[in-house]
C-alpha cells in the first residue's frame, strides 16, 4: 500500500507544480504546495511511510466529505476553515480522480482568483464560496447618516463664521 500512497503523492505534487504561481516548501518536515506563499496542500512527509495523510482546503466540498471515514476535520482549528485531512489506503480510500479535484478545489480556494481563473474558469466556479455581503441595518444606517456631516440637510449660514475657541459667553 506505501507504494501506491508515494505514487499518488508524487502525481499530486507534480500536477500540483503545473497550477500557476506554485513552489514547494518543507516547513516542519513536511511537504506542502503554496500558492503566493500560502499553503493549499499539505502532502505529508516523505520518511514516514505510516502516515497516508493528505490535507486540504475544501471551502465548498468539506461538509460532504467529512460524511466519509477516511476524511477528517484538520486540528489546529484549521478545520474551522474548511481543512479536511483524508486517509489513504482503508477499506473506503479515495481514488486518484477524487484527490485531484481536492487538490484544485484547495489552489481555487487559497489561490488569488485572477490566478484560480487562469487554472480553469470550470473549477473556480464549482469551488469558490462566495460570502454574501454585509449589509447595514436601518438603525446603524440612520446613525450614521445623522452623524456624518456631508449629510446634514440644514442650510449653511453665510456670512457668519463661528469657531470653537472665541464663543461669546451665554448671559
Amino acid at each position: 500500500m506505501a507504494v501506491e500512497f508515494n505514487k499518488l503523492r508524487a502525481t499530486l505534487r507534480d500536477e500540483a507544480l503545473t497550477f500557476p504561481d506554485v513552489t514547494e516548501d518543507f516547513p516542519w518536515g513536511e511537504r506542502v504546495v503554496k500558492v503566493k506563499k500560502k499553503v493549499f496542500a499539505f502532502l505529508g512527509r516523505d520518511t514516514d511511510s505510516e502516515n497516508r495523510t493528505l490535507t486540504f482546503k475544501l471551502p465548498a466540498s468539506h461538509r460532504e466529505l467529512l460524511s466519509h471515514s477516511f476524511a477528517k476535520s484538520t486540528g489546529y482549528g484549521l478545520g474551522k476553515s474548511g481543512w479536511v485531512s483524508v486517509t489513504f489506503g482503508g477499506k473506503e480510500a479515495p481514488s486518484l480522480e477524487q484527490a485531484r479535484a481536492w487538490l484544485r478545489e484547495s489552489y481555487c480556494a487559497v489561490a488569488p482568483k485572477s490566478l484560480a481563473a487562469e487554472l480553469s474558469p470550470h473549477a473556480t466556479q464549482a469551488s469558490t464560496v462566495t460570502k454574501p455581503r454585509a449589509t447595514k441595518s436601518a438603525k446603524t444606517a440612520k446613525k450614521t447618516a445623522a452623524s456624518s456631516p456631508r449629510t446634514t440637510s440644514k442650510p449653511k449660514s453665510v456670512g457668519v463664521v463661528r469657531t470653537a475657541s472665541k464663543r461669546a459667553p451665554k448671559r
